[in-house]
């Protein structure tokens, strides 16, 4: 081993080290260990930049793209919903159409956001046949993953895989090349799962609401105690507030309360309260005569608020105290849900007020639930944490908006009165059309793989699928793209400096001897080892030209070791942060780290070896 290799794979080591901890975002990793390649001369600058104008990397984007406008038209929810809707309410029957619809779905799109919009209606659906949602969520998560060994574009790892053979010039895989491979995997996948998730996933996995319908807004608010320390005062002529905006009144630093919203006549010509419009309090209202004002806060302070602003306190009588629970946090247009705040979001250990829902969605978080308790004072200095849920009110657009939008949440107790004031988008459609011809595109090969991708993801913006060009970068996951980027580098040192050469050399001279399938099974399962602890996207980069190198060392046909590649990379289910869809589910499902060890390792480990067998009859070698 000579120096730059040596350098290379401490690196390597270092950063893998970093993506198992977590403590460190993994875009940042992988821009750190790409500067020291740099720094050590291990890469010219160019060869560092390399990635980023890699075609993996600008597929990757308009994927995003265009599966944001699949989620932002409503699209995957129409079609997700109405395959469950045939389940019933037999478990067996919901979690086969469950795992059924979500890998159908994460054939398509990334398995990320096929966990993310199927999660709210797998709960919703679960509460409704009186099932626990967690004994549906775990194979959600891992039918997604299974789903993406579909097709070309199911997976990171598919591309990957696509990309090296290419550039070695030994096959060009095209968009349905992975399906038959894909299918058998989930086929076997999907048996296993429902087996070992049916009898040894906890009855409950912790979760004490899962015989429960759906709650209705009334219900919502008594969970939350949302009509405790509630109280309503009037800005009369001379008071002190009229004229000015909320954000100008100190009210959380004086006071110590919080006013969740501001409601005022809609016609001089009516003097009655009954048909106020509702207007969610934000910075910026600001405050005129005669407005109403609820006031979320222990007495005494509300008292001495009303006392020094010269406000009237209104009386609270008996009759409107059954009311008093959603009076002022819903009506037709203004409604209230929780939030799920999921392990990878870059709300933990935020402090609420930082969080931005008020700034970019105008949307108040009224309490959250935390291990069974709830916290409804002081929200502002609270540091949000993973599993919280968050309770949040706005307009029912906005809280639509923020489901659709924001990866970092998941919208997970919306309630019923949700679906008839947030109607499905008439662009879905359009979106279909637009995917559909992507994929027909991506299977005539009238254009590159990367330029059929792009050609869909303007369409969705110039059809009106996505509003404008910025909504369209936010669908992006810009730290996917960036350590993808970031990391495909990182394989061109380690075989620019003989890394790679070197470890294929050693797996030969290990296992060759024991013929080729042991060489296929020693590359599988030391990717999904790997995978274990640091991206699958990552892996695959990392282990491609490895595996590409021992196959042509020993002399066989290199593509079941590329595609072993990419199946272990693809297939990690053993612990809850191997894989996004993995940890997105984790909180909302109410597991443990040893629920995925239980579930995930022998599913992983038996359909290695299921594929390690199946591989050499589609690709011999």
């Amino acid at each position: 081993m000579n120096t730059e290799m040596i350098i290379t794979l401490s690196i390597l080591a270092g950063a893998a080290a970093l993506f198992a901890s977590g403590k460190i975002r993994s875009d940042m990793v992988a821009i750190m260990a790409l500067i020291l390649l740099v720094v050590l001369d291990i890469l010219n600058p160019a060869e560092a930049l390399s990635g980023f104008a890699n075609s993996v990397v600008i597929m990757m984007i308009g994927l995003f793209i265009v599966g944001g406008g699949i989620f932002h038209t409503g699209l995957a929810r129409q079609v997700s919903g109405r395959l469950l809707k045939l389940a019933g309410q037999n478990e067996t029957k919901l979690l086969v159409t469950v795992m059924l619809a979500s890998s159908f779905i994460g054939a398509f799109v990334s398995n990320t956001g096929t966990v993310a919009v199927m999660l709210p209606i797998v709960v919703s659906l679960a509460m409704s046949a009186g099932v626990s949602p967690g004994r549906l969520l775990m194979p959600l998560a891992f039918a997604s993953s299974l789903g993406g060994t579909l097709t070309l574009i199911g997976t990171p790892p598919n591309m990957v895989i696509r990309e090296t053979l290419m550039k070695a010039g030994v096959t060009e895989l095209t968009f349905f090349s992975f399906t038959p491979v894909g299918a058998v995997a989930l086929a076997i996948g999907t048996v296993l799962i429902i087996v070992l998730s049916k009898f040894l996933l906890p009855k409950s996995s912790g979760d004490k609401e899962g015989g429960k319908k759906r709650r209705s807004l009334q219900e919502l608010a008594q969970q939350y105690s949302l009509s405790d320390n509630l109280y309503r005062v009037q800005a009369k002529r001379g008071s002190l507030i009229i004229g000015k905006p909320l954000k100008e009144l100190s009210l959380t630093g004086q006071y110590g309360i919080h006013i969740s919203e501001v409601r005022r006549k809609s016609s001089h010509k009516n003097p009655f309260f009954k048909t106020l419009n509702g207007e969610v309090a934000g910075p910026d209202t600001i405050v005129e005569e005669n407005d109403i004002l609820y006031v979320k806060g222990f007495f005494p302070q509300v008292e001495a608020f009303a006392r020094e602003c010269e406000l009237e306190l209104l009386a609270q009588h008996a009759a409107e105290r059954e009311q008093a629970s959603t009076d002022g946090y819903a009506s037709t247009e203004v409604g209230i849900a929780e939030v799920l705040i999921p392990p990878n979001s870059k709300h933990i250990n935020q402090l609420v007020k930082h969080s931005g829902f008020r700034e970019q969605y105008n949307l108040n978080i009224l309490g959250i639930q935390r291990r069974g308790g709830y916290l409804l004072h002081q929200l502002k200095e609270e540091r949000m944490r993973s599993g919280d849920a968050l309770l949040v009110q706005g307009a029912w657009k906005s809280i639509a908006k923020l489901s659709q939008e924001h990866a970092d949440v998941v919208v997970v107790g919306q309630p019923e009165e949700a679906e008839a004031s947030v109607p499905l988008s008439h662009k879905a459609p359009i979106a279909a059309a637009v995917m559909i011809a992507m994929v027909v595109l991506m299977i005539a090969d009238i254009f590159p793989a990367v330029v059929s991708v792009m050609i869909a993801a303007v369409l969705m913006v110039a059809t009106g699928c996505l509003r404008n060009m910025e909504e369209a970068y936010k669908t992006v996951n810009w730290e996917s793209i960036v350590l993808i980027g970031g990391m495909i580098p990182m394989s061109i040192a380690v075989e620019k400096t003989g890394a790679a050469a070197l470890i294929s050399e050693k797996l030969v001279l290990s296992l060759g001897s024991f013929g080729p399938l042991a060489l296929l099974a020693g590359v599988y399962f030391a990717t999904s080892f790997v995978t274990l602890f640091i991206s699958n996207t990552a892996s695959a980069v990392l282990f491609a030209p490895i595996a590409l190198g021992a196959a042509l060392q020993l002399g066989v046909n290199p593509v079941p070791y590329l595609f072993a590649v990419t199946l272990a990379a693809s297939i990690c289910f053993a612990v809850p942060f191997s894989t996004p869809p993995n940890a997105l589910v984790m909180s909302a499902g109410r597991y443990t780290f040893m629920d995925y060890v239980r579930i995930g390792l022998p599913a992983q480990v038996l359909l290695g070896v299921v594929m390690v067998l199946v591989l050499p009859l589609f690709f011999p070698f």
